[in-house]
């Protein structure tokens, strides 16, 4: 057996935590909800999930792994056999995800490649906003397998460039996130002034951090704001449980997990001032969306066609939009790769390049499917069943294991392990992780199924066939949450045929 990689220095690990929480949902999903809630009462919610929900279990993940030294599969196995499958349930589900992350993250590198294209649209809005279109030839609908030329490279390009990163786990990452954290920062913070010194700019700060406290009695604005901390943070995605194995035992967890969480919160503020102001400044406040892809390749496109009268600056301003989309795509990407691969590779006793380039290999072939013309929609319905219900019912079930099953003292003396001034209180802690954090994700569960079967009549969106949601939607969850126990027939038969040991992990004291 290898040894197991770790981080080099402590900045490393927080780095690329950081990286993989920072994602595109920060860039354009954060905003949208904040539009759509009454800005400022919207943050003040999200700081309460962060602090009741996010942080807690962000500190459970990394110091259960910690622990341990196993990534998802073989945690949870080590929390109780029983729920060995919990940790498939991750690893599987963040397999699906970056299928068609990686195809978001294609389309982001395309942008960024067209965006010279803005330079002749000034003023155009209809043009910027079908530009996205023009170049995937996507139908919206689930008809068209053709797949173009152009999306095919940049996908070749964006599952190159997320193997490169993880191809050495622990030490390629440390080495890349040193800047693919900090270039985003740099590149808001242009936009950010750009859009600040527009006239208008003010109107749309005002709407981001004053809050309309009458949007608080709106159920939606707790379920949308609970659900964007979870998504963020990149838990219940096997993640954490992957980095937090390669975490030295001096390390800090109960600080480093805070520092963390507000780093990604910080971002995306950032990423709201950004937004808020280019859209206040030319003049589409209300044009706003909680659709990310919307937001990125149909919204902003007819911003920054209007930024100024001079195209080249427009074009340059799209380019810097793109390539910070980009840097924060490829942290989220790699990282789930890497969480899959540090799962697997753990179980089965694999060399970790190994099945890194095998899941590469094997996503990069599925998520063709996303680039055809009937991809965008086929992603829609993927997307909506993995993280509306899969992922939300991962949390709740490792919440019941880690916080029902298990000792939670055994656990909070493994996040204070390593720190004097401030020590995670056990209250806290246990209040959020057997309570607050099961109940908040089951009403959030609940919340997507009455959406789904009451407001919608059973049916994600009408103009999809029902066969198509039943392929991608539930057909795709039952194998999610089948996988644990198809992996244990897989299990039995290695040990019968080729005298294959499953590993003890005991949580020693």
């Amino acid at each position: 057996m290898e040894k197991r990689g770790e981080w080099n220095s402590r900045l490393t690990f927080i780095l690329a935590a950081v990286g993989s929480a920072v994602g595109l949902g920060n860039a354009w999903r954060f905003p949208g909800l904040a539009a759509k809630h009454g800005g400022g009462a919207f943050l003040l919610v999200y700081l309460l999930a962060m602090l009741l929900m996010g942080i807690p279990l962000l500190m459970m993940e990394i110091s259960v792994s910690r622990k341990l030294r196993k990534g998802a599969i073989e945690s949870m196995r080590g929390i109780g056999k029983k729920w060995e499958f919990v940790g498939w349930s991750a690893t599987s589900n963040a397999f699906v995800i970056v299928c068609y992350y990686s195809v978001v993250f294609a389309w982001v590198i395309l942008m960024f490649v067209n965006s010279w294209q803005f330079a002749g649209m000034t003023g155009d809005n209809k043009a910027a906003s079908s530009l996205f279109f023009d170049l995937t030839k996507t139908t919206g609908a689930i008809e068209g397998a053709d797949i173009p030329g152009g999306v095919l490279l940049c996908l070749l390009v964006a599952w190159g460039l997320i193997f490169y990163c993880i191809r050495n786990g622990a030490k390629s990452v440390g080495k890349v996130v040193k800047f693919t954290v900090f270039a985003p920062v740099v590149l808001l913070l242009i936009m950010a002034v750009k859009g600040c010194t527009m006239p208008g700019a003010g109107a749309g700060l005002t709407k981001l951090f004053t809050p309309d406290f009458s949007a608080l009695s709106d159920p939606s604005l707790w379920v949308d704001a609970v659900g964007q901390v979870f998504y963020s943070l990149s838990i219940m995605m096997a993640i954490m449980f992957a980095y937090g194995s390669y975490v030295r035992d001096d390390a800090n967890v109960a600080v480093d997990a805070i520092i963390i969480a507000f780093s990604d919160m910080a971002i995306s503020v950032l990423s709201g001032v950004v937004m808020f102001s280019t859209m206040g400044g030319t003049g589409m406040l209300d044009n706003m969306t909680a659709s990310g892809i919307s937001t990125a390749f149909i919204v902003y496109p007819q911003a920054i066609v209007n930024l100024t009268n001079i195209g080249w600056l427009n074009a340059l301003f799209g380019a810097i939009f793109y390539l910070m989309l980009i840097t924060l795509a490829i942290d989220s990407a790699f990282s789930i790769v890497e969480g899959v691969s540090a799962a697997v590779a753990d179980k089965f006793h694999l060399k970790p390049r190994n099945v890194t380039i095998a899941i590469c290999a094997i996503a990069g072939v599925i998520s063709l499917l996303f680039i055809t013309q009937m991809g965008l929609a086929m992603l829609d319905i993927v997307d909506n069943w993995a993280n509306s219900f899969n992922l939300i019912l991962i949390g709740v079930l490792e919440c019941v294991a880690i916080g029902w099953t298990f000792s939670l003292r055994k656990v909070l003396k493994e996040i204070n392990r390593n720190t004097k001034r401030f020590k995670t209180p056990y209250w806290w802690f246990a209040a959020s992780v057997k309570f607050i954090s099961p109940l908040l994700l089951a009403g959030l569960f609940v919340w997507n199924l009455i959406v789904l079967f009451v407001q919608k009549g059973g049916t994600y969106d009408p103009n999809y066939p029902i066969w198509a949601q039943i392929a991608a939607g539930w057909a795709v969850t039952v194998l999610v949450f089948a996988s644990g126990f198809i992996a244990k027939i897989v299990v039995n038969h290695k040990k019968k045929k080729e005298g294959f040991v499953e590993d003890e992990v005991i949580w020693e004291d």
